[in-house]
């Protein structure tokens, strides 16, 4: 299982939210290069980098950020947040991601979003499932849609997605544990996806139960930023299981 930690930015500052309220805003570095290059000093090869003003604008707003980290580290960049035209998409793929996360795209655009699967490839676009009582959420969680969960995930699947990021957004921030019987669910009705597990994150001992449930990677925030999880915790983790 891959440990993918996350940087959201704002303003190009790191942060974090909590349950996707931009009220919550805490900010916890000035510079999120120095984050991913800790990160990638404990042995992490991806990073899961958010774009929180561009998930609720209609393009990329911090792709400098992307742009300076792509560069300045190895780091394999899967990237979100305001990629909802050919244009985002062209300048989030220059700025050096690796994958782009597909949420409110996959929702509102399903022919574009297809497009972009068929074009790309399966291996370089990730479907952005994130929910509230399994209902799919969009445009920064600010949009419920009435789209189920395990519907949309199997729609997609149908046309060849491999990779699945999943949140769900009552428990993202909240250091309160993760969605053990959600992503199981994911995993018993959609066999053969890899499922990314992200939100709520809150102890050390938490990884090794998402591990054995088969999920392909976790996502890891707050938990990193609240000392609740240390980089060398993190670090011995992937060790152990390389």
């Amino acid at each position: 299982m891959r440990i993918i930690p996350a940087i959201d930015i704002i303003e190009g500052k790191c942060v974090r939210l909590s349950k996707g309220d931009y009220s919550t805003k805490k900010i916890y570095s000035e510079s999120p290069l120095e984050v991913a290059k800790q990160f990638e000093a404990h042995g992490m090869t991806s990073l899961h980098l958010v774009d929180l003003e561009g998930a609720k604008s209609e393009t990329i707003v911090n792709y400098k950020v992307l742009e300076q980290i792509a560069t300045k580290t190895s780091l394999s960049i899967d990237f979100g947040g305001g990629v909802k035209n050919n244009e985002s998409l062209k300048i989030a793929f220059e700025s050096g991601a690796q994958q782009i996360t597909g949420g409110s795209i996959a929702v509102k655009n399903e022919a574009l979003f297809s497009e972009w699967i068929s074009k790309y490839g399966n291996k370089k676009m990730i479907l952005g499932a994130d929910a509230t009582n399994e209902k799919i959420a969009i445009s920064g969680w600010m949009e419920e849609s009435d789209l189920d969960l395990l519907g949309f995930i199997q729609k997609y699947m149908k046309k060849s997605i491999e990779y699945v990021i999943c949140t769900d957004i009552a428990k993202d921030g909240m250091l309160m544990g993760p969605s053990f019987e959600l992503y199981q669910k994911i995993m018993t009705h959609c066999p053969g996806i890899k499922l990314i597990a992200s939100g709520g994150i809150s102890t050390f001992s938490e990884l090794p139960k998402l591990a054995a449930m088969g999920c392909e990677g976790i996502i890891i925030g707050k938990a990193i930023y609240e000392n609740r999880i240390s980089l060398k915790q993190l670090e011995n983790f992937i060790i152990e299981n390389s």
